[in-house]
């Protein structure tokens, strides 16, 4: 018998690093009789940070799935990681989640990843609760949190609760919808609770916060502003209904708070996963192209969250293992049964489904069938990589793919033994499948490696799974900028190839037209078309040629793969008996090398979204040190006795910046950092640059 998919909340818990996400995690899976004891971060005993490297870190680093049970509910959460260098993460699994909770530091309030979450969770019209956590730490504010989620990101936070006290009198939550008191009992590790009547003082207090939440919920509901209009009561029930839909319509975010380290609020945050948040029937159907030709415009197609509808299975994370990769796949329509055989239509491959299973952290429940609604992990692909879809044949569709953000930071890498150089790339190779922000480039000629990622802390990271997981000693470089190319105008060429081979005569005639581009979100930053009738050039050949720009386009005039191009096929000719697909892809070579040197080839370096906090009395040398890098101050503001300033500074400046802001600012200062957008560096500076690489 199917599962019940109206009582199944995909979800996931999102945040800035060390606002309490995985600790939250911990109290969920326990709360829910998931688990019979609390791990803590500090200790390196939690369900969710697993791996080695997360425990000796205290950070999450690799997306955790997790299933538990709440009232008659069956709650699937992935746990992601707060550091920017791992937001690829975050970003492929909501991807396919439902709902969210997004975690903030009630200190802190909204905070650059925080930041980058949202925007993310918006991307894919992702419905969200908000948490905000840690009330009772010292600088704790519940009304200034609230305040920087409405103002910096441009939200519509409902708070649902209030909290009792802050800081170290912090002791319980006002429930708004119920009007109690709600007070754990911390000995018992906060399962027990009692609810009370409102203590006198806060009573004002509640009557206020539940009347703006009447207020606001009655703004997306005819029938509840036709209530509070003419001040009739309204019911917590009808309250709950109206904030439920407007929370899965992204009319409203529902805000919770708490303290998930000192067992506080936990629970009625389980009840809002329940209440508010979507199943995966009430969420929109999922789009996809139906692939009609590979040049020519799609069609587009709707599935609903139905078991009985054609296969519709999106992968978005790979494990590389031995002796074959998990793949963690969404199923959004249909039935996945092990056995089965699949169709991946963007590689143009059959695949067979060989083992499936239940992920529950690092333990594995095997199971036989996936039905829509359910993730699961899956093993048996050969071909698939990350953002593709699996269909059935004759129902053939490609959802839309994930955009990762583009590697900022490269280093070279080599194995201490020569012995190990074969072991070596086959290993970045695993990492490349798994990884979606992590390259390397094998340069045959020199034998160099250079594994590029979208950070020193990533690179770190991989470089030391390469030596405790696959016992491959390595010697990496200093770390570098990840540098790319572009053109800076318009420029066209025209290569009419004629050439004898071992007696045999080849002929390609091409002309391609080279300019700038911006891609869209979702979109590859080479984009090609043609402009040639369909009876000049045979398909095969159509599609040599566009593959060979593609690839041209891989390495620049300085080596540097290039972005935000355009190819335009505009001329071709082909002879009868003399064409091959060699003869195109030589001839669209060269005539893309000569038209973008005639488009002028211009470097672009990362630019990096900095937030700085900074105690007041250090702020004008900090500003002018970000000046001197470079750097673009967007807007500064104050968060307590702290000012908070955010920046755009290439990466190149920021090396070696975290020893620089503790000096300026006697170790009070902190920062985040992550990639915003590629720029074109500065002509005065680009011949420093390359003499260095």
């Amino acid at each position: 018998m199917g599962i019940d998919l109206g009582k199944v909340r995909n979800i996931g818990i999102a945040a800035h690093i060390d606002a309490g996400k995985t600790t939250t995690t911990e109290r969920v899976l326990y709360y829910t009789g998931k688990t019979h004891r609390m791990g803590e971060v500090d200790d390196g005993t939690t369900i969710t940070d697993f791996d080695q490297e997360e425990q000796q870190r205290g950070i999450t680093i690799y997306s955790a799935a997790v299933s538990c049970f709440w009232h008659d509910h069956t709650i699937n959460i992935i746990d992601t990681p707060g550091h920017v260098d791992f937001t690829a993460e975050v970003e492929r699994s909501l991807r396919v989640l439902d709902g969210a909770i997004v975690v903030f530091d009630a200190k802190e309030g909204v905070e650059a990843q925080s930041e980058t979450v949202w925007r993310q969770a918006d991307k894919y019209h992702v419905p969200r609760l908000c948490f905000i956590n840690k009330m009772d730490k010292v600088g704790a504010d519940f009304d200034a949190s609230f305040e920087s989620i409405r103002v910096r990101r441009d939200a519509r936070p409902a708070a649902v609760q209030i909290p009792i006290g802050a800081e170290n009198n912090f002791k319980g939550i006002v429930d708004l919808l119920t009007m109690k008191a709600v007070y754990y009992r911390q000995e018992k590790l906060g399962s027990q609770f009692e609810e009370r009547p409102l203590p006198p003082e806060l009573e004002d207090a509640a009557k206020r916060a539940r009347d703006g939440l009447e207020e606001q919920v009655a703004e997306t509901s005819e029938s509840l502003m036709e209530k509070f209009i003419h001040d009739e009561p309204i019911t917590a029930e009808e309250l709950r209904e109206g904030i439920r839909a407007a929370t899965i319509a992204d009319k409203l975010h529902p805000v919770f708070c708490g303290s998930a380290l000192n067992y506080i609020g936990v629970q009625r945050l389980l009840d809002g996963i329940v209440d508010y948040l979507p199943s995966p029937l009430e969420i929109p159907p999922v789009v996809g192209e139906v692939p009609e030709s590979k040049w020519s415009k799609h069609g587009q197609v709707e599935f609903d969250c139905d078991p009985e509808g054609p296969l519709v299975v999106y992968a978005f994370k790979i494990v590389a293992e031995k002796p074959v990769d998990v793949y963690f796949v969404r199923v959004y329509s249909g039935r996945l049964k092990v056995g089965s055989r699949v169709f991946n239509p963007t590689r143009d491959r059959k695949e067979k489904v060989t083992r499936m299973f239940r992920v529950f952290a690092k333990k594995r429940e095997q199971m036989n069938e996936a039905e829509a609604g359910d993730i699961v992990a899956i093993a048996g692909l050969k071909y698939t990589l990350t953002g593709d879809t699996l269909c059935e044949k004759k129902n053939t569709v490609v959802l839309e793919k994930i955009e990762f953000p583009e590697t900022v930071i490269s280093m070279s890498i080599e194995p201490q033994s020569s012995a190990d150089r074969e072991k070596l790339i086959e290993s970045l190779d695993m990492l490349a499948r798994e990884t979606p922000t992590f390259e390397y480039q094998h340069n045959q000629e020199t034998g160099q490696m250079l594994i590029s990622g979208m950070g020193e802390l990533h690179l770190e990271v991989l470089v030391n799974r390469l030596q405790r997981d696959r016992r491959i000693p390595v010697r990496v470089g200093k770390p570098r900028v990840s540098y790319r190319e572009t053109v800076g105008g318009i420029g066209e060429y025209v290569e009419e190839l004629k050439r004898q081979t071992a007696g045999i005569t080849q002929y390609a005639k091409v002309g391609l037209r080279v300019e700038p581009f911006e891609s869209a979100s979702g979109q590859e930053h080479v984009r090609f078309e043609s402009e040639v009738a369909s009876d000049a050039l045979r398909q095969e050949f159509l599609e040599v040629v566009a593959e060979a720009a593609r690839d041209a386009a891989h390495t620049g005039q300085h080596g540097y793969p290039m972005i935000n191009i355009k190819v335009t096929l505009f001329e071709a000719a082909e002879h009868e008996d003399d064409s091959t697909e060699a003869a195109f892809e030589a001839a669209t070579r060269i005539a893309f090398d000569k038209a973008a040197e005639a488009a002028g080839l211009a470097l672009m370096e990362p630019i990096m979204k900095v937030q700085i906090a900074t105690p007041e009395a250090y702020f004008g040398a900090v500003s002018g040190d970000l000046s001197r890098r470079r750097g673009m101050v967007s807007d500064t503001r104050l968060r307590g006795d702290h000012r908070v300033i955010n920046a755009q500074v290439p990466i190149k400046e920021m090396f070696g910046y975290a020893t620089d802001l503790r000096s300026m600012t006697q170790g009070r200062g902190n920062w985040t950092m992550e990639p915003s957008h590629y720029a074109v560096v500065p002509a005065q500076i680009v011949n420093s640059i390359l003499s260095i690489y």
